[in-house]
């Protein structure tokens, strides 16, 4: 991979902003290569902005992930592109506003304020199982609490949460792979046919027998013909699924680490508990949980001094445009009472991020739940998941008291 600058050495894996810092400065255009991470990343915040309104970019990209797969293999894993084609985060108007115009009335902050009963109830469980002291919080906060609640959302069992997440693992470590191993391209496959399967059984139920669900409601737009193919239909399942709980799970888990790291801010917050709501924005700006977006080029057109041409790949960087300096004073800077706060966290235009509403009130409310207990303890640095789209640690321990 051409990568002069070494964006993605793994020593720069846990820290990767003083490298982006380096690409605002110098490249702000950065060719990293058409194999493996592939083609152009893009970070200073006035591009990755304008970048997601740009109609020169696509985000229609299944084709361009397949086209990093070897010939012989591409048939093998048509089933992800497939499924993945069909996702509502890959697709451009008119079908990406046809899905946003379908999905958009289940998220609406409105109907998931009614949601906010059930998560305490959620977080109440999970929070009574943690005895005090040591606890990896990865796994018994904010991995768990986020698959319920979609879980719930969906009308899914409960008991099936740790096969399902282990499914959106699997797809979350294929989107953000910066080699793409035969074992990784396996375990994509292998989650893809599974939920394909998993909802194609419970959307049949649906048929037979309506609830009050999100499923049900899914399947009657199928029903009506023209809302949503049965691909549309399993791939949008899929999408929720996966968009519902590994963002969150995320954010949880850099709200936790990143208190701990600066205590200031977190003694402020614990006096001053009405900074709860800007504390969660401040963390999606500084740490924020998805660190990039894909983007496909339509037509040859020139950038920053540079040739894009049509079918290149190019990388909108969140993580590097929520450090920017000509946006945000001091973006090395911690401060939970930060003003003016236009983060990119989830995006922007178009395909903001539809579930915005719903994981930043699993984040706040999971971040009151843990405030009651007075004493945190970081235990273990963590270690950051190698994965150049997700961001957050693959564990948190630490102690509770």
């Amino acid at each position: 991979m051409h990568d002069p600058l070494g964006l993605y050495a793994p020593d720069n894996r846990d820290d990767p902003y003083p490298v982006l810092a380096r690409l605002r400065r110098e490249a702000p255009l950065y060719f990293a290569g058409n194999e493996g991470a592939g083609s152009f990343i893009v970070t200073r915040y006035a591009d990755v902005a304008a970048g997601f309104r740009d109609g020169r970019l696509s985000a229609s990209r299944a084709e361009a992930m397949a086209r990093r797969l070897p010939s012989e293999a591409r048939q093998w894993f048509a089933p992800v592109v497939d499924n993945l084609a069909h996702w509502i985060l890959l697709r451009d108007p008119p079908d990406h506003t046809r899905l946003r115009s379908l999905l958009g009335q289940a998220f609406t902050p409105r109907l998931v304020e009614t949601w906010r009963p059930r998560i305490q109830e959620i977080l109440g469980e999970l929070v009574r199982a943690i005895e005090p002291g040591e606890v990896e919080l990865v796994g018994a906060i904010a991995g768990p609490l986020p698959v319920l609640v979609i879980g719930d959302m969906l009308g899914l069992p409960p008991e099936d949460r740790h096969r399902l997440k282990a499914c959106s693992d699997a797809i979350a470590a294929f989107f953000g792979a910066t080699v793409m191993s035969q074992a990784l391209l396996a375990g994509a496959r292998a989650a893809i046919l599974e939920l394909e399967e998993y909802f194609r059984k419970a959307l049949a139920e649906r048929r037979q027998t309506r609830r009050q669900d999100l499923l049900s409601a899914l399947a009657a737009a199928e029903d009506q013909g023209s809302m949503l193919s049965e691909q549309e239909l399993l791939s949008t399942c899929t999408a929720i699924l996966f968009g519902g709980h590994e963002t969150t799970t995320n954010l949880i888990a850099n709200t936790v680490y990143t208190l701990l790291r600066f205590p200031d801010q977190l003694q402020r917050l614990r006096a001053e508990p009405d900074l709860l709501a800007s504390t969660i924005e401040e963390v999606l700006r500084f740490e924020c949980p998805v660190s990039r977006m894909g983007r496909v080029a339509r037509v040859d057109f020139e950038w920053h001094g540079q040739q894009v041409k049509a079918g290149d790949r190019l990388f909108l960087s969140l993580a590097g445009a929520n450090r920017d300096e000509s946006q945000f004073p001091e973006p090395d800077r911690f401060d939970i009472a930060r003003a003016d706060n236009r983060h990119l966290g989830f995006s922007t235009g178009p395909h903001y991020c539809i579930g915005a509403a719903l994981g930043r009130l699993e984040a706040r409310l999971a971040l009151e739940a843990l405030l009651k207990f007075p004493r945190w303890e970081l235990l273990e640095k963590p270690t950051w998941l190698d994965n150049l789209t997700v961001r957050g640690p693959k564990a948190l321990r630490v102690a509770l008291s």
